[in-house]
């Protein structure tokens, strides 16, 4: 087993510097490089990680419907539709944000368009950020009509900012493309669309299994925030390479490669969003100007008085790799360590199983780590045969014998009490004592009653 260590430090003065190391433990390096003076930087990664054009035509992308523009899924936090595990995000989420002291008056005012240009234009960004009427609608959207909502996710944003900061540096990507989790997911990394897309950069199940990304039935890595967040910038990586405009980029991450190449052709072949603008799907038309707005709600969101939700405790962790199958119900238990913790530390394990046999990640708090270390034994027993080891690895096929129906599965004859029998009669047909019998089937005294099944073990 090797350990890695893994701090985190959540405080106000100093969370944007601790919380770059997160996840560390994941060993992801920082490689920044920088993007040249026109905005098109090169991209330090090899031709075979690259998808091809004609790959991105098949790559399974969430329809139209999946995501819900500036109201996000989890926004929709009472509606019964939701799922088990997105009401365990939004349990911790909503516990770990306490926005009862975030009680600035909002600024509700209309601004002249040429503020919300200047600001716009005033960004540091590589990526063109142009403005116009959808544009301002959807930042009128955030900034008047949920405030609340861009306070979660900037205080959310500086735990999850420095993870995606320092993986679009290494692939030398721009910065702005941060803030694309923001309007797929809200920043809440168990978010799953009702098509089946999950996690911060929701992913569906096929482009995340093409980029590497474990999914299956106990180990979902769309909600691993480092693995994804690394698959979505080699993702944008790839479309990068293929288009050359970081805005065909952000509309092709959202309806797929062959919706942009048709809209292209469409076109006339001009290679420019807004020129190709009404031939692409209706949401993909919207989500550049949503992407826009997000940029613009996330840096001037102070300019219309809305200030972070404060976070309402601070906090250790370490990681650890195992190749131990476990459940993290064992983990909690044995470190009483709240289920809703380990889960939101952890939240790529969707039924709380580590599935051991390679290297798995398990996030702890750091104070708990040691105690992991010195209980390994305890906490891999506890519960054993009902959490890990309930699934049989062999069987045999269950066989009618000839002795009055009775059948045997995995070396157990199974017999039916006839009206008639009696212990020593069936001890004379199996060839075995009465007091066998009794043992076998837990009897204190003869008395049996037709209907009922006796075990034969032999």
């Amino acid at each position: 087993m090797e350990t890695t260590k893994c701090r985190i430090k959540i405080s106000n003065t100093v969370l944007k510097k601790i919380f770059s190391i997160v996840f560390s433990c994941l060993a992801l390096t920082v490689q920044a490089q920088e993007i040249d003076s026109i905005g098109q930087p090169e991209l330090p990664i090899s031709p075979d990680s690259l998808v091809v054009p004609e790959m991105l035509d098949s790559l399974e992308i969430a329809p139209e419907d999946t995501i819900i523009p500036i109201e996000p899924y989890y926004k929709q936090w009472n509606d019964s539709d939701l799922t088990d595990v997105e009401m365990r995000a939004l349990d911790w989420s909503l516990r770990w944000l306490d926005t009862t002291g975030c009680t600035a008056e909002h600024d509700t005012t209309t601004l002249p368009d040429s503020v919300y240009k200047a600001r716009l234009q005033a960004m540091p960004c590589v990526i063109e950020l142009p403005y116009n009427e959808r544009v301002r609608a959807f930042i009128l959207r955030y900034v008047k009509r949920n405030p609340k909502q861009v306070a979660r996710m900037m205080r959310m944003s500086e735990y999850y900012f420095p993870i995606f900061e320092e993986c679009l540096g290494r692939y030398n990507l721009p910065y702005e493309l941060k803030y694309v989790p923001v309007i797929e997911s809200a920043l809440n990394p168990m978010a799953r669309s009702r098509v089946g897309a999950a996690g911060l950069w929701q992913f569906m199940p096929g482009t995340a299994k093409l980029y590497g990304l474990e999914v299956n039935s106990l180990v979902d890595e769309r909600m691993d925030p480092v693995k994804a967040t690394d698959a979505a910038c080699r993702f944008m990586s790839s479309l990068y390479a293929i288009y050359h405009d970081w805005n065909l980029v952000i509309a092709a991450y959202n309806c797929g490669g062959g919706n942009v190449n048709k809209a292209i052709r469409r076109a006339g072949g001009k290679r420019d969003f807004w020129s190709i603008y009404p031939y692409l799907p209706t949401e993909t038309r919207n989500y550049v100007p949503i992407f826009i707005a997000a940029n613009y709600a996330m840096n001037y969101s102070e300019e219309h008085g809305i200030c972070k939700a404060p976070i309402e405790k601070t906090m250790l962790t370490d990681t650890i790799l195992t190749n131990q199958r476990m459940h993290l119900e064992q983990v909690s238990k044995n470190l009483d360590i709240p289920m809703e913790e380990l889960r939101r530390l952890n939240p790529q394990y969707s039924r709380d199983i580590l599935p051991g046999g390679t290297m798995y990640a398990l996030c702890l708090p750091a104070e708990k780590m040691g105690l992991f270390i010195d209980m390994q034994e305890s906490i891999m027993a506890y519960k054993a045969d009902s959490l890990i080891n309930n699934r049989r690895a062999e069987i045999d096929l269950a066989k009618v014998t000839s002795i009055n129906g009775a059948y045997r599965v995995n070396g157990v004859t199974y017999y039916t009490i006839k009206n008639g029998d009696t212990l020593s009669g069936i001890a004379k047909k199996f060839h075995c004592s009465v007091k066998q019998i009794k043992q076998w089937n837990g009897l204190k005294n003869d008395n049996i009653r037709a209907g009922k099944k006796l075990k034969i073990c032999k």
